[in-house]
């Protein structure tokens, strides 16, 4: 595929992303004015055990889906293909699923546990993400990315108007919140059932547990790696509450986080979501040498975009909860800032050190993962105690920081490839000189808020950008090839 083909899936994926954090943007402020911070802290709790039962439940088929899926189009190998890489695991997990949730339901009756309402809802939500989600992973495969981008986005908003009007006439509860994600959840699937019915055949001759077993074999350890990913997010907000003993001290991280989980859709879902099947295609016909290649050319812009946007979050963070959530919510900026940085500039060294999936080295990663697991429990079981919630949020980061340059040191040194020293000593030195200038101007005498983001972001954002592109012609050069492509296209 041509370097344009990268720049269409990433605009896709990124304008996708970006009207589902606008999304974000609307629920976020209403939910954290509806919802104190004890049920905003019950809500975030109980999200981070969906995500780990999806990251089991889906058995690892979604990284076989990607890996394995046959793009020379033959009507019998797609068949095989849909048959033991997409039903056949999915079966697997429905029947898995279907049996914890009987035990569930009898430990509960007998055991006189008495588990809230939020709790059956996460449970009946989950199998219908692992369908979506095995879904959408075929639709990745096949590079449908504008496809992808119009359901994601209908989801997300669709989403947000079931789960704001529960909250507004009903309930101002987590269990109002959940009851509207549960019924978008089943009219998405609903939809996806259908196309899977049209596009996805199945067929008794093609099964082969052969070809099953082959793509679980690849996709478990992978299952392993998602749910420690999961964990590394659940064991801030767990140990916050087994050390502090506070919901309320959840709900601050929660908040912070989880507007920093809108960073990592756009800096890293959305590059990923276009390079991952690119790469894999590319590795797979024309080798090492063209993966290294997309690589450099993708790494020239994002270190730009991940350095700028990483400033912007020091010096403006916590005018984005004031503005949004209110000045009772400000506690949680430091949490936003710091963590949105390291979501912002993760990615960087990720892609540099993408290549152990294409590898097959997938318990290279599990053992990457388990590593930050460990670190962070180990930091933050040291650091909540003296810092409070900053302590988890300091603990995230180097965590974090460990795995990305764990990718970079294990890949086979054919695949990895660093940013150039000129595009990181550039972009540093911009970053940090725009830095003090807010410092030193004390923002201009804005104040904190709306007025900031308003003003001072916009000059600030552009100060780096005009500056960063007079001092590096390539990044000149990339954008007007760029601006000619889409115009030709456009013609």
């Amino acid at each position: 595929m041509q370097p344009q083909g990268i720049v269409t899936h990433y605009r896709r994926y990124a304008t996708g992303n970006v009207l589902v954090m606008l999304a974000g943007l609307v629920s976020f402020p209403v939910l954290t004015r509806l919802l104190d911070n004890t049920q905003y802290g019950i809500l975030g709790y109980y999200e981070t055990w969906v995500l780990m039962a999806v990251a089991v439940g889906k058995l690892g088929a979604q990284h076989a889906i990607l890996r394995f899926y046959p793009h020379d189009g033959d009507a019998v190998r797609l068949r095989v293909f849909s048959t033991n890489l997409f039903y056949a695991p999915l079966a697997i997990s429905l029947a898995v699923w279907a049996v914890i949730a009987a035990v569930l339901i009898a430990v509960d009756r007998l055991g006189g546990l008495g588990q809230g309402p939020v709790f059956w809802l996460v449970l009946m939500i989950v199998p219908l993400s692992v369908f979506a989600t095995l879904v959408e992973n075929v639709l990745r495969a096949t590079e449908s990315s504008r496809r992808v981008m119009f359901t994601r986005v209908g989801w997300r908003w669709l989403e947000l108007v079931l789960m704001l009007g529960a909250v507004l006439l009903l309930q101002h509860s987590a269990v109002a919140a959940y009851g509207g994600k549960l019924a978008a959840a089943m009219l998405v699937v609903g939809f996806y059932a259908h196309w899977a019915r049209r596009n996805l055949v199945f067929s008794r001759q093609a099964l082969d547990l052969a070809v099953t077993r082959e793509g679980l074999v690849y996709g478990l350890p992978m299952v392993a790696n998602e749910m420690i990913a999961v964990a590394l997010i659940t064991v801030d907000r767990v140990m916050l509450k087994s050390i502090t003993g506070d919901f309320a001290v959840v709900g601050v991280y929660t908040i912070g986080v989880a507007l920093a989980m809108q960073v990592t859709m756009l800096m890293n879902f959305s590059v990923f979501d276009a390079f991952a099947p690119t790469a894999n295609r590319l590795f797979n016909t024309e080798g090492a040498a063209a993966v290294r290649a997309l690589k450099a050319r993708i790494l020239l812009p994002m270190t730009y975009v991940a350095v700028g946007v990483a400033a912007l979050l020091w010096c403006f963070g916590t005018d984005v909860i004031i503005a949004l959530s209110g000045p009772a919510k400000a506690g949680s900026g430091p949490v936003f800032s710091v963590t949105g940085m390291v979501y912002a500039l993760q990615p960087v060294l990720l892609l540099a050190g993408y290549g152990l999936l294409l590898e097959k080295r997938t318990t290279k990663v599990l053992l990457l993962m388990c590593g930050a697991l460990l670190v962070n429990a180990l930091l933050n079981s040291w650091w909540i105690p003296v810092f409070g919630v900053m302590g988890a949020v300091y603990a995230t980061a180097v965590s974090s920081a460990a795995t990305a340059i764990g990718h970079c040191m294990w890949v086979p040194r054919s695949l990895l490839t660093l940013p150039d020293l000129r595009t990181i000593s550039i972009s540093a030195s911009v970053a940090l000189a725009c830095v003090c200038l807010a410092w030193v101007s004390h923002m201009f005498g804005l104040r904190p808020g709306w007025e900031r983001l308003l003003f001072g972001a916009p000059a600030f954002a552009s100060m780096y950008g005009l500056v960063a592109l007079s001092l590096d012609s390539r990044l000149r050069g990339m954008l007007i090839q760029w601006h000619r492509a889409r115009n030709s296209l456009a013609c």
